[in-house]
């Protein structure tokens, strides 16, 4: 007697394996879209830039006249703007995540502040471009220097990172706190030696991201009044300074339509540094990763 119809298996076998392949091609579908808007816009970028990227380019100081105009003002003031953002928001970011899964009490206060940090990571960053002007620029007295707008886009990409820096020790496995409590270690050594080394990667990754977006940045600028032609670079933290992003929005708004050219060349520049500090970040996540 037979008790399994095989007919019936393989046409439903068949219809399984129609819908798998038709997912399948939209899947690629997709990706292939975002791939080609993506190569559109650099080749169309790089087009433009192509006759204007050389190194007076980079070695030039801003200019309201094309064959002078330059980048390197903004390059110089966009690393220095860097190096306050970075260090800042890692270590506020990293300190924060690690309280919150590793010493805080489990309660509904805790979970509040889960919440809220999640919301941030939402919010349109003019709005944290108003709260440094209002916070730094205006109170603390910092006017629209490296440190104040260093701090403000250090406030906007921290809930990206305690975010990303909480689901990655969250996915260290249980097993693995225990047996270092079992050996005798502290909470301390636990978190130092064990646990933060082995959450490495999810936090680089989180960092990539939130530092990607902050050196793109050029709301929060606008709104603390960064200029868009300075002469001179940073001596410090407090001095006045340009930044890539800016640059570009004010050479897009020029009326001659060689700055929308020198606009992409800086363009190229930004992405360049972007893909360099990312391929920095990717190294020390995969130097760093562990298995389990």
């Amino acid at each position: 007697m037979q008790l399994i119809d095989k007919n019936l298996i393989a046409k439903k076998r068949s219809g399984r394996l129609t819908f798998n392949q038709i997912m399948k091609w939209l899947f690629f579908l997709c990706t292939m879209i975002g791939l080609v808007v993506l190569i559109t816009l650099i080749v169309d970028t790089l087009s433009d830039a192509i006759g204007y990227l050389n190194l007076d380019f980079l070695t030039s100081f801003s200019s309201s006249r094309v064959e002078d105009a330059g980048f390197y003002g903004a390059i110089i003031g966009s690393i220095w703007l860097m190096v306050v953002t970075v260090p800042v928001a890692i270590f506020v970011s990293v300190a924060t995540a690690l309280y919150l899964e590793e010493y805080a009490p489990k309660n509904r206060v805790t979970d509040f502040i889960k919440v809220n940090i999640s919301n941030l990571a939402g919010v349109p960053s003019v709005v944290f471009g108003l709260l440094g002007l209002a916070m730094f620029v205006r109170a603390m007295a910092m006017g629209n220097s490296v440190l104040a707008a260093g701090l403000t886009l250090a406030l906007m990409i921290l809930p990206v990172i305690v975010v990303s820096s909480q689901e990655s020790i969250r996915s260290v496995p249980s097993t693995v706190r225990e047996a270092s409590i079992g050996m005798g270690a502290t909470k301390w050594q636990t978190v130092s030696r064990i646990i933060l080394p082995a959450a490495i990667p999810g936090i680089i990754t989180g960092i990539i991201l939130a530092v990607s977006r902050a050196i793109g940045e050029t709301a929060p600028l606008v709104v603390i009044g960064v200029p868009t032609t300075l002469l001179v670079t940073p001596d410090s933290v407090l001095d006045s300074f340009q930044a890539m992003p800016m640059q570009i929005y004010a050479w897009i708004k020029m009326p001659q339509e060689e700055f929308q050219y020198i606009a992409a060349s800086g363009i190229i520049v930004l992405l360049v540094i972007l893909l360099l500090m990312n391929s920095l970040a990717i190294f020390i996540r995969n130097k760093f990763s562990t298995r389990y």
